[in-house]
Formats: C-alpha cells, structure tokens, sequence
C-alpha cells in the first residue's frame, strides 16, 4: 500500500514487490529484465507496438498482413488428429463481406470457448491458403458493449524473457503507472517544454506504454526522447566545462627539439598525422585541461603522434605515462620508442605485472624521484605503489578496453597542489583504432575534443577481402599452404571458444584441434581465446610474433592487440555472427608488412542483409565508412555499449535515427549553458541533480565533481 505522505521518490524507489500481481518469484523474473524498483517499471519502454485499433472487413484482409477484424462465429469447433504433428482445431467465421477459418495447435480448451452466433474480435496473421482466408493462433475477445482489453487498440510489446508473457509486463507496468498517476515530476522547464512542444512528463510516460493513437505515441515518444539525450548533452557539456573553467592544467612550453625529433624519424609524418599533433600541442601549451581522443583507422600512425606529444611533455620538465590493455602491445610499444627518443637524452620505462619483483622495486624508485621520463605499461600503472614526481601527461591506447575509474586512477597520480592551492591537473590523451561516426563520437565523447587521423601513411597496400562460403573451403586452405610454404603466418578465427548446443558456429578449441590433426598437421598450430588467463595469452601471441606457430586459431581477443607484420592471411569463420566493426578490428591484424595480405571472410547466412554486410567489407577499407554503415545496419545498441564509456545508458533514445532529435537536444544544452553554466539557478536544479545521478562514472572518470 502507498501511504499519502510518502514523496514520489520514496514511491519510485520501492520494490517491485510493492505492486500488484508481483510476488516473489515474479519479482525475480522481473529482475532477469532490470527491473528492480517501481521507476524501473515505469521506464522499461515498449521494444514495438501492436496496432489493433483499425477493424477490418473480411473482404479487406491481405495476406501477410497483422491486423484486427470482427466476425461471428458460423460453425462448431472442429478436432483434426494426425498421426504425426499437432492436434488442429479449426472453425469458420463470418461478417457481411466474407468467410475465414480460424486455426489453434494442440489447444483443446477452445472446443468449449466459442458457440455459433457469438462475435469475436480476432487479431493475428492473414494467410490466404487454397482460395481460402486463414488465420492461425490469434488473440480473440468477445464483442460485449463494454471496454475491450487486448483489442481495438495500440498494445505495447516489451522485450522479455521466460515466463513472463506479455500480458503479465503489461499488466506489473500498469499496476505501477497507477501507484504513480500525476504525481511524476517534471524535470523539464516549463519554457523549454513550451518552446519545442513537448507534453508534460506523466503524460508522456502513461501513453508510451498504452498511446491512445499512433500521432499521440510519436508525440510522447519525442518527449522522452528529447529529455533522455538533453540529459546525455547536457551532463558531457557541463563535465567539459567544469573541467576547462574550473581547473587548470598545465601549461607546456614551445619545444623547439621537436622539429629535429620529427626530421630523424626514420618515416614521414602524413598531413593527417601533422595537423593532429598541431592540434595536441595547441592543447598542451595552453592552461586548460587538455582532454582530448585521437581517433584513427588501425594502421593510421597513432603511436608516434603519441610519442611527439610525450617528447614535448618530458622536454618541458615533466613525466608522460601511456598505458595500454596488455604486457605484449606494451613491449612492442617499449621496443619501438626506445630506439625513436634515446638519442635525445629520454628515459624510457616498461612496467608490467610480468616485472620482476627486484626490478620492479628499483623502477618504482626511479619513476618517484624522475629519473625516468616515459612510463609505459599496463594497469600496473594505475597500483598504489607507482608514484610520480611529475606527471604531466596521461595517454591510454585502445581507449574502450579500460573503465572509466582505471583511467581515472592514472590522471589522479598527476594531480599537484601548486602555489594559491592551486590544483594543477595532467592532460589527458586517450586513443583508439575503433573509428566511430563523428556524429557518434561527438556524442560519446563530447566532455573530449575530438582529432581524427584520417590518412594512412603512403605505402600501404590495402587488404585484399573477400566473402565465401563453405564450397571454397579446399581453395582457401590450399591458399593458405602457399602462403605458410612463402613464409608468411595466417590468423584463423573463430566466434566461440568451445562448441555449443544452443549457437551453431565454429568453436575455436574444436577447430584447432581438427586443423592440427588433419588439414594442416604438417605445419604448427596455436591456440588463444578469452577464458585463458593473461600471462597465458601473453605467452602464446609472443610465441606467435617469433615464429613459432605457422597458424593461430584465436577467437576475437585478438582484435586489438600487437603488431604481426609476417602475418598475411585473416581468415574468419561464421563471419555473419560479427558486427562490422569488429571484422575491420580483426582485418586490421594482418596488412602490417611488406607482403599482400588477405581476409577471407566465411559467410554462413543467405540472409539478404548479411549478404550486403559481406559486400561493404569486400569493397572498402575504410574503417570510418564502415562504422557508418555497421550503426546503420545494427543500430548504435549492438554498435557499442555506452556503460564502458561511462554513460548512462539510453532507454528509448536511437542515436541514429533519432539524430534530427538529438541536434535539437543540443541546441537547448548550449543555450541552457549559455544562460546558466553551472546549472545553478532555481529551474535548472532538478536536471542538475539528475545528471550528477546518472553521469556518476564519467564524472569520476573526469576526476572531478560538479
């Protein structure tokens, strides 16, 4: 029961217990969902909707159409047994314009439900079989005079999972819309509900479950659409303000060296790679808080603008620390930058878990008293015991492998109180090769600016891809051969580690086992997949980058990871069951040498839309075009996960096809900040509060409060 004095948010926090229908075992089912509390009820949005409300004629039904007709009933229910197969049950309706068979499997109940003469609303799937209209299992009710429950109107239909049909989440959302009727508040001001015509909150969250019309639905839908991404806006807006107002960073000095650094590179820097930097030193030499992602293709040089902007923090008196996901692209990071800044008198320093203690020790030491210049390393680096004397430059590569506090924990290592208890605060570089749609990114990312390597370094020859099917199999492994016999290495993946019943596609364990016993047992097969431990993986890919496997079978944990420039061949099984992206990642892996490389892509599926996936993957290599069409054809859910970003995560929002909503949604955030920077006046309280609930992660991430 609600007691009346209770406040709406004592209401919402309640749990699901607390409303009719739920029990304990429906509670736990309903916690399957993510729905714990009455507010995680009230906003578990619909998936779809069934329109019912338009009835139909007879006469006006269309195969292979869903909808609503009204019809009496002209005949007894009829009983057809079949040695093998169900039971059917069928019987004939009626109206003025027409006949159809209505048809339920194996249940027998329905023989005593209908009698002749009695009006029934049916809803379901129109068949036209034998001349015939037949609509098979439909949902029914009769026609009395009185309200109709499941009929003659727009039914919301919400993801589920079992045991819970859609009429037991239809009815716990309704029973929790109840607890809650007109006492939701609106977060929104009323002016800016005014100026973009959008309904009051408890209005828009009634009618999303149970609309009224489908003009109303798209009308409350574009209401909580608009507050969901104000809300992302405004929340990524006021952590970049505060950090760019609030605090200062550190102000670097020019760094003439860095044009001899840049001339004795044994490679030149593309225009991309140039007006990068450009835009990292600007950064770098003012005193805000540099914040900032260096987007690129995999192959577009990222590293050594991270290793000039290192160069430019070490020469002007401080320490740079890059970490990156594991101790392999850790040492081939080492290895390469070593060689690159020795001759300028820098310090350069590989800590990993694999350490020894004794080294470890005596690194520490160097690292708190700045003997070293350059720490690079893994989440070692983030350990109580790593303490710097100087931080003043904190990148992360591979960016989407780290959470939010790990990234965190390394910017706070740099944090120094300064003279007038002033809090000097390291720039923060994070990169990745995931190329994302700017639009996208601009979203992701939007408390970062943004620089995008755009250019591979000249060159490069581009992976030659194509998609097969099973009947090419012997052709691609006699490719294979030729190219081991050549001196090459090939990556062989799979989607799953080990077989199972309940996904058909390859199994890692299974497919290299088979490949060293019989189609390539002439030749060193390696195995490497998610469920080994680190040091494991570690071992086996540095066992591969010597030479030591001819083949590696891996499932997708190698697609960010090191460099195999002897590696030419990527070859992917059930290719169909991986995104885009993910394939470009994986292609990525081999095209790093001198050689031709090569991704063959087996493609399981007839589907039309995989068969148009294959073809984007065969025709371009370009990652950012790619991740255009992957968000496209996937939808930004399935793209990327926005928990590992440390956002919020959206209920009802589309990224890509609610954009015409989303660039209204940031208009309002610049002008709300515009008048109120700091979300402090009276109106603004409500979405202060919301943001700093619901953006705890990014803020912490930030290193900073609101």
């Amino acid at each position: 029961m609600i007691n009346e004095q209770e406040s709406i948010n004592e209401i919402l926090r309640k749990s699901v217990k607390c409303i009719k229908g739920v029990g304990d075992e429906r509670a736990k089912l309903l916690e399957k969902l993510g729905i714990y509390t009455i507010e995680d009820a009230i906003t578990y949005f619909p998936r779809d909707y069934e329109d019912r409300s338009i009835i139909k004629t007879i006469s006006q039904l269309e195969d292979g159409e869903t909808c609503s007709f009204e019809a009496a009933v002209i005949s007894k229910v009829s009983e057809i047994r079949n040695r093998k197969g169900p039971v059917i049950y069928m019987m004939q309706v009626a109206d003025s314009t027409g006949k159809a068979i209505i048809v339920w499997y194996n249940l027998a109940y329905v023989k005593k439900l209908f009698k002749p003469g009695e009006k029934y609303l049916f809803y379901g799937k129109i068949e036209k079989k034998y001349n015939n209209i037949e609509i098979a299992n439909p949902i029914y009710e009769k026609v009395t005079g009185s309200e109709m429950k499941n009929t003659c109107k727009i039914v919301p239909v919400y993801p589920s999972t079992a045991k819970l049909t859609q009429n037991i989440l239809r009815s716990v959302i309704k029973n929790a819309l109840e607890m809650v009727s007109g006492k939701l508040t609106d977060i929104l001001p009323l002016k800016l509900r005014n100026y973009y015509k959008l309904c009051e909150y408890n209005y828009a969250i009634n009618n999303i479950h149970f609309p009224s019309s489908m003009e109303d639905l798209q009308n409350v839908r574009y209401r909580l659409v608009f507050e969901e991404l104000l809300m992302l806006q405004l929340g990524l807006m006021s952590i970049k303000s505060t950090i760019q107002e609030v605090h200062t960073g550190i102000t670097f000095g020019a760094c003439p060296e860095i044009d001899t650094f840049i001339e004795k590179l044994p490679f030149q820097l593309t225009e991309a790679q140039k007006k990068v930097f450009k835009e990292i030193s600007a950064d770098m030499e003012s005193s805000k808080v540099m914040n900032r992602l260096v987007q690129g293709d995999v192959g577009s040089g990222k590293t050594i603008v991270a290793v000039l902007a290192l160069f430019k923090a070490v020469k002007s008196g401080y320490q740079g620390a890059l970490m990156v996901p594991t101790e392999i692209l850790a040492e081939q990071h080492y290895a390469s930058i070593c060689p690159l800044v020795e001759n300028f008198g820098i310090k350069v320093s590989l800590l990993t878990g694999s350490t020894p203690k004794k080294q470890k020790n005596e690194l520490l030491e160097k690292i708190k008293n700045g003997e070293i210049d350059i720490v690079i390393g893994t989440h070692s680096l983030i350990q109580d015991s790593v303490v710097f004397k100087k931080l003043g430059l904190v990148i992360t590569d591979e960016q989407h492998r780290f959470g939010v506090r790990q990234r965190s924990a390394l910017l706070q290592k740099g944090i120094k109180q300064e003279q007038d208890n002033i809090n000097l605060v390291p720039d923060m570089l994070v990169m990745t090769a995931t190329p994302i749609p700017r639009t996208l990114a601009l979203i992701l990312y939007g408390d970062l600016d943004i620089s995008i390597i755009d250019q591979l370094p000249p060159g490069r020859k581009p992976v030659k891809t194509y998609a097969v099917d099973n009947s090419m199999r012997e052709r691609i492994y006699n490719f294979i051969r030729k190219n081991i016999e050549e001196g090459r290495q090939i990556f062989i993946v799979c989607p799953l580690v080990e077989e199972s019943n309940a996904v058909e596609a390859k199994s890692a364990v299974e497919t290299a086992s088979r490949l060293a016993a019989v189609d390539f047992k002439d030749f060193n097969v390696g195995l490497i997949h998610g469920k080994m431990k680190a040091s494991e993986k570690d071992s086996i890919m540095r066992d591969f980058a010597e030479g030591k496997y001819h083949i590696l079978v891996a499932t997708t944990v190698i697609e960010v990871g090191i460099n195999i420039p002897n590696a030419s061949v990527m070859v992917v099984e059930n290719a169909e069951r991986l995104g885009l992206a993910q394939l470009h990642q994986l292609r990525g892996r081999v095209g790093r040498g001198q050689h031709q490389s090569y991704c063959i892509l087996f493609n399981e599926s007839n589907s039309k839309i995989s068969r148009e996936r294959m073809k984007i993957m065969e025709k371009t290599n370009d990652g950012f075009v790619i991740s255009e069409k992957d968000l496209e054809l996937r939808g930004p859910g399935e793209f990327f996960g926005t928990v590992q970003h440390g956002l919020p995560e959206l209920k009802i929002a589309n990224l890509y096809k609610d954009m015409r909503i989303l660039k209204k949604a940031q208009e309002a955030a610049e002008n709300i900040l515009k008048e109120d920077k700091f979300l402090q006046k009276d109106e603004n309280y409500l979405i202060k509060e919301k943001i700093v609930d619901k953006f705890k992660d990014r803020i912490t991430n930030a290193g900073f409060a609101l």
